[in-house]
């Protein structure tokens, strides 16, 4: 995470997208991901806080892709109509999200069933997920910096922000920081406006730590 974290706002070119939102959502769901095959190899998948800690878990890949899909990639492709490869690479996009939420279920029906089927559940998703995030990364991030504005990727965190509202802001952000050292957290911060670190600071990182979020 860290070093992503560097290297995304070190380089904060204003002719360019930053993606470093994009990056540290992608390492929170892999981070988050990798608590719930501990807690499923102790066999305590079903354990309150981690319960909790799965369904954030859900809740924000459920907002990452929603928007994805509804703003994002349409939005992309107005750029695409004249490039059939890059056209086919947002509809992988699209298909590896649609064999997520199968998985979710998956992992849902297995735990609620109390089977010895939660491990292999989990690892399932965590391998299509983590191939999905790392396509995206090498493939459409590029892609995207290479036909859309910088001003366009701000219609994108608007539309994220719609879906989150300030409810959401308010587990999101310290959901992101939740396993990053203070120096990368601080960072990571100061993209934001001084109200929002000050709610951050004053309610919600508290409110965030006192779940103490995949405890068992």
């Amino acid at each position: 995470m860290t070093t992503e974290i560097e290297r995304i706002v070190t380089a904060n070119h204003p002719e360019q997208i930053n993606f470093t939102e994009m990056y540290v959502t992608h390492d929170a769901l892999r981070r988050d991901l990798a608590r719930m095959a501990e807690a499923a190899a102790a066999g305590r998948a079903d354990a309150p806080k981690v319960l909790d800690g799965w369904a954030t878990f859900k809740r924000q890949l459920d907002v990452h892709h929603g928007v994805e899909d509804a703003w994002l990639w349409p939005n992309l492709k107005k750029h695409l109509a004249d490039r059939p490869d890059d056209l086919a690479l947002l509809d992988d996009m699209e298909a590896e999200h649609s064999v997520i939420d199968p998985q979710l279920a998956a992992v849902d029906a297995a735990v609620a069933a109390g089977s010895g089927e939660v491990a292999a559940r989990v690892e399932e998703l965590r391998s299509a997920l983590d191939h999905h995030l790392t396509h995206e990364e090498v493939a459409a991030l590029p892609l995207i910096q290479s036909v859309m504005t910088v001003r366009e990727w701000g219609g994108f965190r608007l539309a994220m922000g719609r879906r989150q509202k300030l409810s959401g802001a308010a587990e999101w952000v310290p959901w992101i920081i939740d396993g990053m050292t203070p120096d990368d957290a601080r960072r990571w911060l100061q993209r934001f406006p001084p109200p929002l670190r000050m709610m951050n600071r004053l309610f919600w990182e508290g409110r965030y730590r006192g779940r103490d979020l995949w405890s068992y």
